[in-house]
């Protein structure tokens, strides 16, 4: 299933919900292991929720490319945390600066 983060303030920003929940998750978004249908970042709370996010970033580890069995290959490589949530830091980022919410909905799994 897809997520869509959407905002007046960037581009629309589609992730698979595997994806989306740790990220909604660390925001505190989302409460248990289900994945509400739509939900908003407000304006006023924008500060709390990159704060959060940011400090989820920096605690990660990132994969590490000196296992000899890790795939050579640059798109077999695991994705990180921080390259994972970039889009949606940066989105979150800009909608703060422009005072806009962010808003985000599951697809139907149909």
């Amino acid at each position: 299933m897809l997520v869509t983060f959407s905002s007046k303030a960037g581009a629309d920003i589609l992730m698979l919900s595997q994806h989306a929940k740790p990220l909604l998750q660390l925001m505190g978004k989302l409460d248990g292991a289900e994945l509400a249908v739509r939900g908003v970042f407000m304006p006023e709370h924008m500060a709390q929720t990159i704060g959060r996010l940011e400090q989820a970033i920096a605690l990660a580890p990132e994969p590490s490319d000196d296992d000899e069995d890790a795939p050579q290959d640059p798109i077999a490589r695991q994705v990180g945390l921080r390259q994972r949530a970039f889009p949606l830091l940066d989105l979150l980022r800009k909608a703060k600066e422009k005072n806009y919410p962010v808003l985000w909905e599951a697809s139907s799994p149909w």
